[in-house]
């Protein structure tokens, strides 16, 4: 990949068109990856492999997932046949944050601290060796923050001076109804979590149960203000944009 023209892209593309999106970044992008991150996230790699088997695939294992996430991780690698990159925080940056702040200082100053640590850095890491990625962000995941979200765009938060990062969102326009009706439709493997009234999962400490009819970010970081839900890991969602 010599250039990429972003706004020939968006042009030539649908916003509803999920898997063309994803069949058409991998073909502009040889160094290209999928974030999966051990939810639904599996619909992106269901719709990737059809088009080409070598995709490439990580996760990011923070040291606190679920046990049902970590099984569901390697399901999906057996059901696809694929490797993922499994990227765990820097040992001594997490060994020095525990051994000062415990393991539930999130409960105390917020989540941002320990996200930062266990996700943002070994992403931050991981996107450095790529020219783009694709999530499976969609827009009514958090009201509070990804009202506006392109389905192809500059990633801000993790561009550098020396190399500019390309992000799709393929499902941005989804809603969780249309992702499901996808994994029932293509028997798509899912986690069993799901069936326990989790709908977004991530840490285990910062993840629970929704009841019926509350949104699903209500079971992440229940503690703090909506406007906060975010890790870091789409930080550019956030209005100012923060750097980190």
């Amino acid at each position: 990949m010599s250039t990429f023209d972003l706004t020939s892209f968006v042009a030539n593309n649908v916003e509803d068109e999920a898997q063309k999106i994803i069949h058409n970044a991998m073909r502009e992008f040889d160094n290209i990856a999928i974030s999966f991150s051990g939810a639904e996230d599996v619909v992106l790699i269901d719709m990737a492999v059809k088009a080409n088997k070598n995709v490439k695939v990580f996760s990011l294992d923070t040291g606190r997932l679920h046990a049902e996430t970590y099984r569901f991780i390697d399901q999906v690698r057996k059901h696809y046949n694929i490797e993922i990159d499994i990227l765990s925080p820097n040992n001594e940056a997490l060994e020095n944050f525990t051994r000062e702040k415990g393991l539930f200082s999130f409960f105390e100053d917020g989540h941002k601290e320990c996200c930062g640590i266990r996700k943002v850095q070994p992403l931050k890491r991981k996107l450095a060796t790529l020219d783009a990625w694709i999530t499976g962000q969609r827009k009514d995941q958090s009201p509070g923050t990804r009202n506006v979200l392109a389905f192809a765009e500059v990633d801000s938060a993790f561009s550098s001076d020396e190399k500019t990062l390309y992000k799709f969102n393929p499902l941005a326009n989804w809603s969780s109804e249309d992702v499901w009706n996808y994994i029932k439709m293509f028997d798509v493997p899912y986690n069993e979590l799901h069936s326990k009234g989790f709908v977004s999962i991530g840490c285990e400490p910062c993840t629970r149960a929704v009841l019926p009819n509350q949104h699903e970010r209500e079971g992440r970081w229940w503690w703090e203000e909506s406007e906060h839900k975010e890790c870091g890991l789409h930080i550019g969602n956030l209005i100012p944009t923060a750097q980190q």
